[in-house]
Formats: structure tokens, C-alpha cells, sequence
């Protein structure tokens, strides 16, 4: 079972509004050949026509290398953590009770 929700990247929003855009596109039939529920994909046509969705290409992408890194950092974040809390529970129950 997975958690429920999917995550898109920008390109992929992209991309899936401007298959919307094209003539004659049906936007529940490009939902359906993406693999995505249509009301997603009307909602990100809907973020593109107020500008909240960034359409800009020029605007770089985060690849795939950087979502990772940045998934790794986090993970790091977390566990460097974890450790400096079992350090220091360690130094408080390794303490001499006299």
C-alpha cells in the first residue's frame, strides 16, 4: 500500500498543460493517457491560467540528481540528529551513580 498521494515535478505539469493547450485536446482524455485522475489535471490548467503554476521552460528544472541530493540531505539532517540525542541519553545513563 502506498501513502496515497503522488508527486508531480514541474516539468511534468508542464508538459501536461501543454497537451491541454494543444487543438482540440480533451482534457479528461490527456488526464487519462498521463495516468492522472482529470480533476488534478484541471486544477494545474486553472494554476497556469492565474500564474501560480511557473509555465516559464527557462526556468531551471530540478532534475532527478537534485531531488535526490536533496532527499539524501534531509535524511542526514534527520539521522545526525537521532544520533546526537542517543549520545547524549548515553552520556547521561553512562554516568556513575555515586
Amino acid at each position: 500500500m502506498g501513502n496515497g498521494r503522488r508527486r508531480f515535478t514541474d516539468e511534468f505539469k508542464r508538459e501536461a498543460v501543454k497537451l491541454c493547450n494543444q487543438p482540440g485536446a480533451v482534457v479528461t482524455q490527456v488526464a487519462r493517457n498521463l495516468g492522472i485522475d482529470h480533476s488534478v489535471l484541471r486544477r494545474w490548467v486553472q494554476h497556469a491560467r492565474d500564474g501560480a503554476l511557473e509555465m516559464n521552460p527557462a526556468k531551471p528544472l530540478r532534475s532527478e540528481a537534485a531531488s535526490e541530493l536533496e532527499r539524501v540531505q534531509r535524511e542526514l539532517r534527520r539521522v545526525t540528529m537521532e544520533r546526537d540525542i542517543l549520545k547524549k541519553a548515553l552520556g547521561y545513563f553512562a554516568k556513575d551513580p555515586q
